[in-house]
């Protein structure tokens, strides 16, 4: 590898053996031999030459920007599942990619340690594109953030999608930019002193564009389906294949510092997740690389030291601060609802709140034990993609909850060891909703608009057909544009005042907090009122971190505080009551007191 340009080999798709030569190759075990054949634009097709296993291999004197397909039946050519770039969208011709074209000016990065991680999770689309991130990334850098974190980029249909719905997962879609800006970002991300993390999706594919279906059934495994369609087979050692490139593709060519893997509870084969993690530990081991699951099995196995991922999104945490600072008790809320600080207490002292117990809603057991992982395995948040956009109107919590209470679980989110995460324009209070948006046509459009209003049918607020009717249609583009944050309000109040707080704590954090997290541990913590908390860690040079926040409107008790220590952040500054008087007043006070290490 040199600084002019990053190189992943990978068994399938076009391979630049020269700069005017490609090898293509196509797992296609549906496809008869003879049958395949390599079209590139402006040329004659060249049949594919059959390996063994259900492999197609052609060579072709063509270099980067060549266009191509592979016609897998007399009426079906398709683009390449492995394509670096689409010639448009997914139905269109791929294109072959120079991977050393782009000459990285921050080649020499070596990352960050995973306890310096404050991460903020955007989409590019909303941003401007990939540029429009980059532009973005030194107003991040000064607000305290260490880590930028895209929401999935790998080619959708149309123009504007969340990201979920790719099927070509190689491919950065175009309306984003080219495979150049999307590594312009990310060199730029490093120059800045920033981690670069990508939201990857490897549980499903989209339900328009994903070709696979037509010329290699077996991708799919016919025992099992997720909620979005087929399950993926990851007994097949050329899926393996496909997934494990694709992640090191993202952290070696692209140089990305960390993967975000969707949803990977509904990979079958929980195995292939320990395989991937060690794979890429074993190729990669000259700088930081992160790895953080989403996973509703809280599989706490998978997570460092014991396993090979750094952490897990803990939306156990999100699903209790969540009612805590709204009343919310329906739908997933249920199951967190209620006891809400004792609840709370848990999770901040062992992590996850569910590890084995019978989830209600669900009627089974959920979860591992978790109280011996370090608190930075748990990667903690009030406000992602999930949670505000998977709202009917999108709402965030700035709409939600008193400010004064947001302003208490901001400071116990930023300061607590966890690691947290911010979603994009949380740190100024934005009030543009984030909505579920795409960009389908004909029948599918149809059906995702009206199946996005069933699915909130049962909640009280759209019971009745009218209301439904108002719950915003995914494929508007209104939607999308309604979706944009404007950073013009971070100088308005009430915004500037909530700006400045995530600065300050940001701050703090960087300063008194980070250094003393390796080694970090738990060391107690109880309710103190109905939505109250008063919580201690250990920290890795022995000082004490005690975090007492009171997320309702009534006052509250804490025991006094052991010890002295310096007090380092009130949410009321000057408020009568102190904690170190032994009481929380009504709905807002946080405070973080860390003794000395050496008395």
């Amino acid at each position: 590898m040199s600084a002019s340009g990053f190189v992943q080999p990978t068994t399938w798709g076009a391979t630049l053996l020269a700069p005017d030569r490609t090898r293509f190759r196509l797992w296609a075990p549906d496809a008869r031999a003879g049958a395949v054949a390599l079209e590139v634009e402006g040329r004659a097709p060249r049949p594919m030459r059959p390996l063994p296993g259900g492999w197609f291999e052609a060579e072709a004197p063509v270099g980067a920007g060549a266009r191509y397909r592979y016609r897998v039946a007399p009426e079906l050519a398709v683009p390449d599942p492995a394509s670096r770039l689409q010639a448009g969208d997914v139905h269109d011709a791929s294109v072959v990619v120079d991977p050393r074209a782009y000459a990285w000016r921050h080649a020499d990065w070596r990352g960050r340690p995973w306890h310096e991680t404050v991460l903020y999770e955007l989409h590019a689309g909303v941003f401007g594109g990939f540029r429009g991130v980059a532009a973005q990334l030194p107003r991040l850098r000064d607000l305290g953030v260490t880590a930028v974190e895209l929401m999935p980029v790998g080619d959708f249909p149309g123009r504007r999608n969340w990201g979920y719905d790719g099927v070509l997962p190689y491919a950065p879609d175009t309306a984003y930019g080219s495979p150049e800006d999307l590594k312009a970002l990310v060199d730029a991300a490093h120059g800045l002193g920033l981690m670069a993390f990508l939201d990857v999706v490897y549980n499903h594919f989209g339900p328009d564009g994903a070709y696979l279906h037509a010329y290699a059934r077996a991708f799919f495994d016919g025992r099992a389906r997720t909620p979005w369609g087929a399950a993926i087979d990851f007994r097949r050692p050329e899926v393996r294949a496909f997934f494990e490139e694709n992640a090191l593709y993202w952290l070696n060519e692209y140089r990305f510092d960390g993967l975000r893997l969707d949803a990977v509870h509904a990979i079958a084969e929980e195995a292939w997740l320990d395989a991937l993690g060690a794979r890429i530990r074993r190729e990669i081991t000259d700088r930081h690389v992160h790895l953080v699951l989403e996973n509703e099995r809280n599989g706490a196995r998978h997570l460092r030291p014991v396993g090979h991922f750094d952490a897990q999104w803990n939306d156990d945490g999100h699903n209790t601060l969540h009612p805590l600072l709204t009343g919310e008790s329906e739908g997933y809320y249920a199951d967190f609802a209620g006891d809400g600080a004792a609840k709370l207490a848990r999770v901040l002292e062992q992590g996850f709140l569910f590890q084995g117990q019978v989830a209600p809603r669900r009627g089974a057991p959920r979860g591992e034990p978790s109280a011996h992982l370090p608190p930075t395995a748990f990667v903690l948040f009030l406000q992602n993609h999930d949670q505000v956009g998977n709202r009917a109107c999108g709402e965030r919590l700035s709409a939600l909850a008193h400010p004064e209470a947001l302003a208490a679980a901001t400071a116990l989110l930023l300061l607590c060891p966890q690691v947290p995460l911010l979603f994009m324009g949380e740190e100024w209070g934005a009030t543009a909703p984030f909505l579920y948006f795409t960009d389908h046509h004909g029948e599918l459009a149809d059906a995702v608009r009206e199946g996005r209003r069933r699915e909130f049918a049962h909640f009280a607020a759209f019971a009745d057909p009218e209301a439904r009717e108002r719950i915003p249609d995914p494929n508007a583009e209104a939607t999308f544009r309604a979706s944009i944050p404007d950073p013009a309000e971070a100088a308005r109040p009430p915004h500037a005042a909530v700006l400045d707080l995530h600065r300050r704590l940001l701050a703090l954090r960087r300063r008194e907090i980070v250094p003393r997290l390796p080694g970090a541990r738990a060391i107690g913590a109880g309710a103190a009122g109905d939505a109250a908390v008063l919580a201690r860690w250990r920290l890795g040079d022995g000082a004490v971190l005690t975090i007492a926040a009171n997320l309702g409107p009534d006052q509250a008790s804490v025991a006094p505080l052991a010890g002295g220590g310096r007090l380092l952040f009130e949410s009321l500054a000057g408020a009568a009551a102190s904690l170190g008087a032994g009481r929380l007043p009504p709905r807002c006070t946080v405070a973080l007191l860390a003794p000395p290490a050496a008395r």
